[in-house]
């Protein structure tokens, strides 16, 4: 079984076929879907989804740094509300720092992230990390965190050799791979070969972006997952059946709700 551990499946491009999506998700080899929120509008629509998809999609709850503004205070006190006892979620995400397009709220993101970060504490769950040209800042906030059982993932890895070796520093993390893996001018191959433990990845596709070659430029689904584990086999030069089983394994581990919830 595979896991895609990040998909935005619950998003429009997906209103008119999602079902069908799932269905070639599920004879692709996936059997599971996490999907990361990014605002408090987005909740709401992404919980029905899930629902309607018991036992085979499942959520998690956070502000995208590309969603933090002036009021993201607000924001904040809104989502935490919603980690309930009960709650369905298996982590908190997409949360992290994101500089790549403005930087206006550079100081707020770090406040939202940290606050987020404490949630990851305070409620037991992984962190869904996003970072984009922000890799120093993330570092040096994480930093005030080690050693207090941080897990989770660092999604959308692209990184250098030096970037992977810091992020791999922090115990419990794993980075998320997808489709750029697959781009022809990609480093990542190399990186990962050279650096990164295959104990230490997780799958995910980003849907609907960043679709893996041969289906790069077209709209990313979860069946793609499978396109990037075969890649995965060639780089780690292992069969496509240890990829499948020790990224899922890798998963597991990490979200360690999502075994009860599945249960």
């Amino acid at each position: 079984m595979l896991i895609d551990t990040h998909a935005h499946i619950d998003g429009e491009e997906f209103d008119d076929d999602r079902l069908e999506v799932i269905s070639r998700a599920k004879e692709a080899g996936v059997g599971s879907v996490f999907i990361p929120n990014v605002n408090v509008a987005g909740v709401g629509k992404m919980l029905q989804v899930c629902s309607e998809n018991p036992g085979y999609l499942y959520p998690m709850i956070g502000l995208h740094p590309e969603d933090v503004d002036a009021d993201y205070q607000k924001a904040l006190d809104t989502l935490e509300r919603m980690i309930t006892p009960d709650n369905p979620f298996i982590a908190v995400g997409e949360v992290g720092l994101d500089f790549y397009w403005d930087t206006t709220f550079r100081a707020q993101q770090v406040e939202a992230f940290e606050s987020q970060v404490e949630w990851a504490l305070e409620y037991d769950l992984p962190l869904m990390i996003h970072a984009r040209s922000a890799h120093q800042q993330l570092v040096e906030t994480l930093d005030k965190y080690r050693g207090r059982g941080l897990t989770g993932v660092f999604h959308c890895f692209t990184g250098t050799e030096e970037e992977a070796r810091q992020l791999l520093a922090f115990e419990g993390f794993a980075l998320g791979i997808g489709g750029v893996l697959t781009f022809k001018k990609s480093k990542l191959p190399e990186v990962l070969a050279r650096v990164v433990p295959l104990e230490r990845v997780v799958l995910e596709t980003d849907s609907p972006y960043m679709a893996p070659v041969p289906h790069r430029g077209k709209r990313n689904e979860c069946a793609f997952v499978a396109e990037v584990a075969k890649y995965l086999s060639q780089v780690y030069q292992v069969e496509e059946e240890v990829i499948e089983a020790t990224t899922t394994d890798n998963a597991t581990r990490i979200f360690k709700k999502y075994p009860t919830l599945r249960s």
